[in-house]
């Protein structure tokens, strides 16, 4: 009388065979596992380095010294808002940045996020403060945007397109257009 048990065995082993076979077989492991690895690691990295580079830009901006904020754009980079023509170079977009800062004497700039995009990366912001400075109407104001950024070969800002709504930032200061 057989063991019922025996038909089993030779299963079994041919099984085990199969697993070890496959386990040991380079060409069915996944194709890129290290370069995958690599990859999600160089990214994690530099999104790391896109989200201090955006911190560090909104600080410039409520550090009150916009060479400060100018210092993030390559020497030929340009900064446009909204429909206005471009600055473009360091001092022109200081004088933009100084324009803000003098408008807003305590103003503060917060990142809100950055997206990266096919086309460019999208950093958002808020910006609050009180309009305090010469001629101001001394309104609070907080006003969110965006600006587009293309970089330059160094990891400097090239291009920002920003923009936010200009009928509510007026409204907010009082001011009729």
């Amino acid at each position: 009388m057989k063991n019922k048990n025996s038909n089993l065995i030779p299963t079994f082993f041919m099984a085990l065979v199969i697993l070890i076979s496959s386990c040991n077989n380079p060409s069915k492991a996944p194709a890129n596992d290290a370069d995958n690895s690599e990859t999600i690691i160089e990214k994690n990295m530099e999104n790391e380095k896109l989200i201090d580079f955006g911190k560090k830009y909104a600080a410039a901006w409520c550090s009150q010294q916009p060479y400060s904020v100018a210092a993030y754009f390559s020497s030929t980079g340009s900064l446009s808002v909204n429909a206005n023509a471009p600055a473009v170079g360091r001092e022109a977009i200081a004088k933009v940045a100084a324009g803000f800062m003098t408008a807003f004497p305590d103003i503060i700039v917060s990142m809100d996020s950055l997206v990266t995009q096919p086309e460019a990366t999208a950093f958002y912001w808020t910006l609050t403060g009180t309009n305090t400075g010469p001629g101001g109407t001394g309104n609070k104001v907080k006003i969110s945007g965006v600006e587009m950024w293309q970089f330059d070969e160094a990891g400097l800002i090239q291009e920002s397109k920003g923009s936010f709504d200009a009928e509510e930032y007026n409204r907010q200061l009082g001011v009729k257009k």
